[in-house]
């Protein structure tokens, strides 16, 4: 696989969004959208840590596979 770079010209601040249904200790992840599509994902107990960067493509895969319960353990 290849590396990308995604760069932005646009400095303003993300919308951070999380789950209704998370809990306050649990292992949650939180959301933000930039236009074009692009999606960043982070660990809400870290947040000044890393942010995984999912272009819109890939970010409708992985949400179409939790509505249709991919790889669900169940």
């Amino acid at each position: 696989m290849g590396s990308f770079a995604v760069r932005s010209s646009d400095a303003s601040p993300l919308d951070w969004r999380k789950s209704s249904f998370s809990w306050a200790n649990s292992d949650c992840i939180e959301v933000a959208s930039r236009s074009g599509g692009v999606v960043r994902v982070r660990d809400s107990k870290n947040p000044g840590g890393s942010t995984l960067v999912i272009g819109p493509v890939g970010w409708d895969a992985f949400v179409d596979g939790i509505r249709n319960g991919v790889d669900d353990p169940r």
